[in-house]
């Protein structure tokens, strides 16, 4: 059964009535237009008129479609080819509203509301550096200025200033790295379709390695003094000097991790992000035993309130600075620091006779790199070597002796060598 459609008045708009909805007292009624295209005739629905169509506006649609036609235009011939075009010019104003919310947006607006609270939970160990990399060194460049206007000019000026203030080249590409970090981020989350200005930024290149590491006497003083100071710092810097751990692995370690029985001690979610296992020595094992022991959950070295540590006690570099040990010494790398302590512990292992896999797996580093600087050979061993050389190669005597011969055609000089026992 066919539905009955009625005339408006307005030529080519016509209207069929909903059988049970209404729209005030009347039934709601579904406004179509007719025309002809191509030689056919064609029909479109333009819509309810409790969404607002009425007559009027459909026959303003017809005519507009006519219109086209007659002029030969290029727009939209059919209601359908407007409404299209109409979407489609809804879907580009859309799309630039977009992109112009996108490239307005700072690196600060990127950095505080979008990046950061996702690295707080993937790497909250780094987040506290990176804060502080922002704050004093990012924000005052490039955080007011939208990704799309910071450049590799202002990545050169970042690096400038900070290799101006003195900072360690390492600093400086940590500074960098987390500008790159953050412009990967944005472009990953389609908040950037840029390059990242750090891209071509020639990174500072330095050895910025501790090379200095404490004697055993050294550290027995340092130990000592600490013990009279403060007993907590003597504690984990005992534990550094005998495990190799880092502050933050100390920091972290709670008792379920360690095992006085097997001497077995496990840091987890370290630098590198894998868990490592250890041994204790018998002083570690001793002073361990002093200590209250918790719950498996509980620090082993806790902070304030039972909180975990972020830094070891101002103590120690008190203590440092009290014992002369840095006393005109310059040179970051050579001036003694908490880390020095792991670096103890590592040149010690290698001295006693730790090959240079082992010692890698002991310090819980990923590639064999990172522990290449205790590939070193004491002066002692070197005169060894070379005492065992010279003695292997017999002496030989190099003497060049000079003999003057008489000749008409001049003074001529011939050389001769003692030939040695070996030859």
């Amino acid at each position: 059964m066919s539905i009955k459609r009625f005339p408006t008045g307005y030529k080519g708009v016509r209207y069929k009535e909903h059988a049970t909805r209404k729209h005030g007292v009347k039934r709601d009624r579904y406004y179509s237009i007719v025309y002809r295209l191509g030689g056919k005739v064609i029909e479109e629905g333009a819509g309810w008129a409790s969404e607002g169509m009425t007559p009027e506006k459909a026959a303003q649609v017809l005519f507009q479609l006519k219109e086209a036609q007659r002029l030969a235009e290029d727009g939209p011939r059919t209601l359908r080819e407007k409404r299209k075009a109409e979407k489609d010019r809804r879907a580009v104003e859309e799309s630039a509203k977009e992109k112009a919310k996108i490239d307005s947006l700072t690196f600060q607006d990127v950095f505080m509301n979008h990046y950061l609270p996702e690295a707080e939970r993937g790497k909250p160990t780094s987040v506290k550096r990176e804060k502080e990399f922002f704050s004093v060194w990012i924000s005052p460049l490039v955080g007011s200025l939208p990704l799309k206007q910071i450049t590799l000019h202002h990545m050169e000026t970042l690096k400038n200033r900070m290799m101006d203030a003195g900072r360690a080249a390492a600093t400086v590409r940590y500074c960098l790295a987390v500008v790159r970090q953050v412009f990967h981020f944005a472009a990953d989350h389609g908040l950037y379709d840029g390059q990242d200005p750090t891209h071509k930024v020639k990174r500072p290149i330095a050895d910025n390695k501790r090379t200095r590491f404490l004697s055993k006497e050294e550290a027995q003083l340092v130990l000592d003094a600490l013990q009279i100071r403060s007993i907590e710092t003597y504690n984990m810097s005992l534990f550094s000097l005998h495990t190799g751990a880092r502050m933050g692995e100390i920091a972290s370690l709670r008792w379920g991790d360690v095992d006085m029985q097997t001497r077995e001690l496990v840091f987890r979610d370290t630098k590198n992000k894998d868990s490592r296992h250890a041994k204790m020595t018998e002083q570690v094992r001793e002073m361990l035993f002093s200590l209250p022991r918790g719950k498996a959950d509980d620090l082993v070295f806790p902070g304030r309130g039972g909180k975990q540590m972020g830094r070891i006690s101002r103590t120690f570099d008190r203590t440092i600075d009290a014992l002369g040990l840095n006393e005109g010494i310059t040179d970051r790398r050579q001036r003694i620091c908490f880390h020095s302590l792991r670096h103890s512990f590592a040149s010690w292992a290698r001295k006693s006779g730790a090959d240079l896999f082992a010692l890698q797996k002991m310090l819980g580093h990923r590639t064999p790199t990172m522990v290449a600087r205790y590939a070193h050979v004491d002066d002692e061993t070197i005169s060894k070597v070379m005492s065992g050389i010279e003695k292997g190669a017999g002496a030989v005597d190099t003497t060049i002796k000079v003999k003057p011969v008489s000749s008409k055609k001049g003074r001529i000089m011939t050389i001769t060598r003692k030939a040695s026992k070996a030859e």
